[in-house]
């Protein structure tokens, strides 16, 4: 059995059938995408907002009809039930668009998702106005409408005009339960004033405070307050023994009325909180100064993901995001000592979540988790290579932590991937510039990359290849000379690194004092989340 977190490469329908067994999980939040051409692991995109062709290529047709998604449809509707009836129906309405390509996708990932939950698991799908009503739909199908818990409305976003209706500023989390007694634990906020309504509320130096009665009902003796003899009402009793009468005198607690009727203060801080209940105005979206941003468009806040985890699991729990994207569940999840699954189509973001992972808590970190799906050893990289060379492209730039960049024509030509590193008390952005190249190899390439280092005014040019290069391509890289950093060091301008190399550990060589801005680096969680470094993961792994 694994004993590591795990994190696949693939499509999730495929590892949910190969890897997670049966009533294995104990939590999944899923974030699916619809309009993938827009915000789906779009993480490079031009600066006047178009999209990069090599994300084009990858993913136009995730969502649209095809032989994919009929074969998808048939798939579901032949296995009879609830989700086959409901897909039928779904059919007869939306007829062969792209919703129910969307749908036809869904269906079959929520039904191995319900059956990798265990009795008392959970599922929370996030989604937005546009679909959440197919998708309500669905899940009742497939998980049944008994266990509907919950419509979570989350304002991610504020102060959005509508041209000709109102600014749509809300997403929709689904929450489904597998069995009757689903895991739950309260989620509260402290009071505040606003909360607090309902009575009058006084100030005093110490904080805002309200008043209310020290009596209940019953039969009860007199008290003493400030040396004066108090009956309680009639039929009524007081609270507090003598006591306890005062104490709260002393912590000056009581205050008398005109009177003489004894009310007690109880200051706002020191009332029970609130339970948070299905409307979540107080996670504030990820803006453009906010220390978690990592600059990828789909990412959702922590807070989100906390409350989630904190609210539907417990520590030592398993917890499966199907499509991670750049890994803020999964990030939640160690540092709250929770065990994680987390399945991406991309090696971009296999690539991201690592580096996240890595900034959060430490290169330690990769020992505690093993990556499945990705190329280890030159054979497996020669195969991505030819099935996608996008994917390989992004393989190999998240082997050194770099980021891709758009192949446009004209200026970015020839550049594959991007590097920024400090090196010195300025905050400069420094730059290492990228060029992959699946198959056979010539000085050639490596001169035009010297060119657009040259011309990018880069600091440092990295040629990734299968092969060895040759001894004219290593005479053209030294010849490139060295980039001096202001401690005094030096490193090759031009260096060439082989596919084994890289799968031997071997880095590009650059300053490494000064952390890089390729991504916007995570910050570092919380200590405690060291305590998640060697949790048993019990999932029954299958061969295949």
């Amino acid at each position: 059995m694994p004993e590591k977190n795990q994190l696949y490469y693939g499509d999730n329908l495929d590892v949910l059938r190969r890897y997670v067994r049966d009533e294995s999980v104990d939590l999944v939040y899923l974030d699916p995408p619809f309009n993938s051409r827009q915000d789906y692991n779009v993480l490079f995109a031009e600066k006047d907002g178009s999209r990069s062709s090599s994300q084009i290529h990858a993913f136009e047709d995730t969502w649209e009809w095809n032989l994919e998604s009929q074969r998808a449809y048939e798939g579901i509707v032949e296995t009879g039930g609830r989700v086959a009836d409901a897909m039928r129906a779904f059919h007869t309405f939306l007829g062969n668009s792209d919703m129910m390509a969307y749908l036809a996708m869904m269906a079959p990932r929520l039904v191995e998702l319900r059956r990798v939950l265990k009795e008392t698991g959970s599922i929370y799908l996030h989604c937005d106005p546009t679909a959440s009503h197919y998708l309500k739909i669905l899940m009742d199908a497939v998980f049944g409408a008994q266990f509907f818990r919950n419509e979570i409305v989350w304002e991610r976003t504020t102060g959005r005009k509508g041209g000709r209706q109102f600014g749509r500023v809300h997403d929709v989390l689904l929450l489904f339960s597998r069995g009757d007694y689903a895991t739950w634990n309260l989620q509260q906020v402290p009071q505040t004033e606003e909360t607090a309504r309902g009575h009058d509320l006084l100030r005093d130096d110490t904080g805002v405070y309200r008043l209310s009665d020290l009596t209940g009902a019953g039969q009860g003796p007199p008290r003493i307050f400030d040396g004066a003899k108090i009956k309680p009402p009639t039929g009524r009793h007081w609270q507090y023994d003598q006591a306890g009468i005062d104490r709260l005198w002393d912590e000056d607690r009581i205050v008398l009325s005109l009177r003489g009727k004894p009310r007690l203060k109880t200051y706002i801080r020191d009332l029970a909180g609130v339970a948070i209940r299905d409307v979540w105005t107080d996670i504030r979206p990820i803006n453009s100064a906010a220390g978690e941003r990592l600059r990828y468009p789909t990412q959702k806040p922590e807070a989100l993901l906390e409350r989630i985890l904190k609210a539907s699991s417990n520590e030592g729990d398993v917890v499966l995001d199907p499509f991670c994207g750049c890994g803020t569940t999964i990030q939640v999840a160690q540092r709250l000592n929770r065990r994680w699954i987390g399945i991406d189509i991309t090696h971009l973001a296999i690539g991201l979540i690592k580096k996240r992972l890595s900034d959060a808590f430490g290169e330690e970190i990769r020992a505690t988790y093993e990556v499945i799906g990705e190329p280890k050893d030159v054979a497996g990289a020669a195969a991505l290579a030819e099935q996608d060379k996008y994917q390989f492209q992004w393989w190999a730039l998240g082997l050194v932590g770099a980021r891709p960049a758009e192949q446009k024509k004209g200026a970015d030509r020839g550049i594959d991937g991007r590097l920024y590193f400090h090196d010195n008390t300025k905050g400069d952005s420094k730059q290492i510039l990228f060029s992959v190249k699946a198959g056979g190899v010539t000085v050639s390439q490596v001169r035009d990359l010297r060119g657009t280092l040259e011309r990018e005014k880069a600091e440092i040019g990295v040629f990734l290849c299968f092969e060895a290069p040759t001894r004219p391509m290593m005479k053209e890289a030294a010849e490139a000379g060295f980039y001096k950093s202001p401690d005094g060091s030096s490193y090759p301008r031009m260096q060439v690194l082989t596919v084994q190399q890289l799968l031997n550990g071997r880095q590009v060589e650059y300053p490494r004092y000064a952390r890089d801005n390729t991504f916007k680096q995570a910050p570092r969680s919380r200590a405690a989340a060291a305590a998640n470094m060697n949790l048993p993961l019990d999932l029954g792994t299958e061969e295949g």
